[in-house]
């Protein structure tokens, strides 16, 4: 995964972009639901409607268990998840990275 994504801080590098810092709180509340997963998905929710941070909205679902509303944002932005979790977060990071 990317550099960005290291988790040994307490909090994530505020000068990324705001679906990077999603991403970041769901690594590093280990892929759970929890207090990382609320912050992500609150950043989530501020940014519907841009790709990214849609993505990343879709997986916290998907994490959190809500297989019919992470089905739903899969098919608002197109795309089919990965095979498990980690890879899917992996996949989301190369494609943040890369916007």
């Amino acid at each position: 995964m990317t550099d960005w994504l290291d988790t040994s801080q307490e909090t994530p590098d505020t000068a990324l972009p705001r679906p990077a810092q999603a991403l970041w709180w769901l690594k590093k509340g280990g892929y759970r639901v929890g207090p990382e997963w609320e912050r992500a998905h609150a950043l989530c929710q501020e940014g519907e409607g841009d790709l990214d941070h849609d993505r990343v909205h879709a997986l916290s679902h998907w994490i959190e268990g809500d297989m019919g509303n992470a089905g739903y944002w899969y098919r608002r932005i197109g795309e089919t998840r990965a095979a498990d979790i980690s890879t899917e977060a992996q996949r989301i990071a190369s494609e943040i990275a890369h916007s």
